[in-house]
């Protein structure tokens, strides 16, 4: 197993966390280098808080562990693709790196929408890789929703 593989095993433990919340079942890891900095998943219904998604609690998590809000030489893991607002956030931190899971045709603002974090306009642009444990990702999110229905 890749260190890649093994970091967003850690994310997907957390989507299902969020799952047995009632959540979304989305999970994110921030790590430096081998340090797991972060591991969240979404709590929106809970705090009833509309940015309370994964990959921003993890932002948050590992800024405020490292006492700094850029978080260069930092990369996030999580398992579906992410929106215009973490996406956004992903770049304002000075992330360094994304590795994504599930393709989010609808909203994903990495690759499949829109390519947010690649886009010449922002000072800054952070490196995403999506398709990691792509299958494991979708499979959670779809057994959430058809278990809802």
């Amino acid at each position: 197993m890749t260190a890649h593989e093994r970091y967003m095993r850690i994310a997907l433990r957390e989507a299902e966390l969020a799952a047995t919340e009632g959540e979304v079942p989305v999970g994110a890891v921030i790590v430096r280098g081998d340090e797991v900095l972060a591991r969240t998943h979404n709590t929106r219904e809970q705090a009833n808080d509309p940015t309370a998604h994964a990959e921003m609690l993890a932002i948050r998590e590992a800024a405020g562990k490292l006492g700094s809000r850029r978080l260069a030489g930092c990369t996030l893991y999580v398992t579906l693709e992410p929106c215009p607002m973490c996406a956004g956030a992903m770049i304002m931190a000075n992330l360094s790196a994304c590795y994504f899971g599930a393709r989010d045709e609808r909203q994903g603002c990495v690759e499949s929408i829109y390519a947010l974090p690649s886009d010449p306009a922002f000072f800054h642009s952070v490196r995403c890789t999506g398709g990691l444990l792509e299958d494991e990702c979708k499979a959670l999110m779809q057994t959430f929703f058809e278990s809802r229905r």
